[in-house]
């Protein structure tokens, strides 16, 4: 196959858990996996394609075990795919005429694939399309491939680390301009923007994320008219994608000197989060570290509430499998790469981090956790 860019989706790793569950080939339609195997990520008006399985215009990537993968897409999407994706081969069909189905069930029988087993994502489906794939193709034998391909996207290549170092560093760049441009009065919608404008001038393709005043007591409800007063905490949960693969930290800040208040509320956040970190190695459940949380919080005698204490973290949409909860029982391995963020309240750092024998290391190093940052004002 060839590539106007490299590829740094784990394809051995694919193509092992392939062997593993006797798939032919892969079909694959959400953010994540498309993303993930075509190396295209797909800005504004054709991204909603694959956010909405009931888009008549759905875009999917055919990976067979042997062979040449496709993209099926519609004219829209063509010129962009053509220049940027590495995936080289493209079947075009037109919508309002025909379905993505209907150049699927074309495709699988040009390529021979038709009675074989093939991964679909079936809950990335339109209804009724798993049906109709089988009417048009009788002989083929189907399975869902997403919890197969979660295992896929756990353990991340060096090319994959690259790149989300890099959009983390832009992110902290981010964080670095506009904290210190805050004032008393500032609304949290004009410093939202900001970051925001500060992340697509660096060359975000999108950005979405919270930022909310301490005095806010709606979290993730958006950016409005709150103001930032002397004293206020900044909370932040920023999400900035480059290529498809997110920077993903949360920073803190104060407005004015802190209290003695904030330096022990932000010292013992500070505490815990390294605390966590230095948990997550290779064969560690991610309900361990989770728990690791909650008595760590107790033994300063705060009651840990927040559902997650961090999660794994890929392209397209950032928060992915393994869901540190007290629910996962999920071994972590080497080379996976993971978001941790206890939080609870206005207080939330967040560092990426990825899993090694011999310790975490930190992705997204460049904004010190060591103290609360000081807005002087």
């Amino acid at each position: 196959m060839t590539s106007k860019r490299p590829i740094i989706a784990n394809i051995p790793r694919l193509h092992q858990l392939m062997d593993r569950d006797q798939l032919s080939a892969v079909v694959v339609r959400s953010g994540n996996n498309f993303t993930y195997l075509s190396g295209i990520a797909y800005p504004g008006t054709l991204a909603r394609h694959l956010d909405l399985a009931n888009s008549v215009r759905g875009v999917l990537l055919v990976w067979p075990r042997q062979g040449e993968p496709v993209v099926i897409l519609d004219y829209a999407a063509e010129g962009l795919t053509r220049e940027r994706a590495w995936v080289q081969s493209i079947e075009v069909y037109e919508p309002y005429r025909e379905t993505c189905t209907d150049a699927l069930v074309r495709v699988l029988k040009a390529r021979g694939l038709d009675a074989g087993r093939i991964g679909l994502e079936k809950d990335a489906m339109p209804i009724g399309e798993w049906e109709a794939i089988q009417r048009g193709l009788p002989r083929l034998t189907m399975m869902d491939c997403a919890p197969m391909m979660e295992e896929v996207r756990f353990i991340k290549t060096p090319g994959e680390i690259a790149l989300l170092r890099r959009a983390a560093d832009l992110l902290d760049d981010a964080y670095l301009e506009v904290f210190p441009t805050i004032r008393p009065g500032d609304t949290e919608r004009e410093i939202h923007s900001r970051i925001v404008a500060s992340c697509l001038r660096r060359g975000f393709g999108w950005v979405h994320g919270i930022l909310n005043t301490s005095t806010n007591p709606i979290l993730y409800g958006g950016e409005g008219d709150a103001r930032f007063e002397r004293g206020d905490l900044v909370r932040t949960d920023y999400v900035a994608y480059l290529d498809g693969y997110p920077g993903h930290q949360s920073r803190m800040a104060v407005v004015g000197r802190p209290t003695d208040e904030q330096r022990r509320g932000y010292a013992l956040t500070r505490d815990v989060h390294r605390m966590a970190i230095d948990r997550c190695r290779p064969g560690v459940l991610a309900s361990d570290v989770y728990k690791s949380v909650v008595d760590a919080f107790a033994r300063h005698g705060e009651k840990y509430t927040a559902s997650m204490v961090g999660h794994g973290v890929g392209p397209w949409f950032h928060q992915q499998e393994p869901i540190l909860s007290i629910h996962r029982p999920v071994p972590l391995e080497d080379g996976m790469v993971l978001a941790i963020e206890p939080y609870r309240g206005s207080w939330h750092i967040q560092y990426m981090i990825v899993v090694r024998p011999s310790g975490p290391e930190l992705i997204s190093p460049k904004f010190s956790i060591d103290e609360l940052f000081v807005i002087d004002v």
